[in-house]
């Protein structure tokens, strides 16, 4: 979602890719934010739960939290920079391009 309301703000406005990444990452925070802490809410009682049973749960539990946790901090940082220097790296090879293209 945030590197698709990046692109859809490079076309619209015509900024550069990290402009845009760092607005699509201010205004699509709060609602990755809240979508994760959601899943994380429900899935502690399944990573704390005691009784009969929650052995068995419990794993699961961990695990889900654990990459909840994991993939929220790969969406809030590796996606942006990883957009970013893919622009730059789309950027570098557009100039080789117009350059080999100029010298032939």
């Amino acid at each position: 979602m945030m590197v698709d309301f990046a692109l859809q703000l490079q076309r619209e406005k015509g900024i550069s890719a990290e402009e845009a990444i760092v607005e699509a990452c201010l205004i699509r925070f709060r609602p990755i934010m809240m979508t994760t802490l959601a899943a994380i809410c429900a899935a502690l009682p399944l990573a704390f739960g005691t009784g009969t049973g929650s052995e068995m749960r419990q794993p699961l539990g961990i695990a889900v939290v654990g990459g909840l946790l994991f993939s929220q901090m790969l969406t809030l940082y590796v996606t942006p920079t990883f957009y970013a220097s893919m622009e730059r790296l789309i950027k570098l090879f557009e100039r080789y391009r117009t350059v080999e293209a100029v010298s032939r």
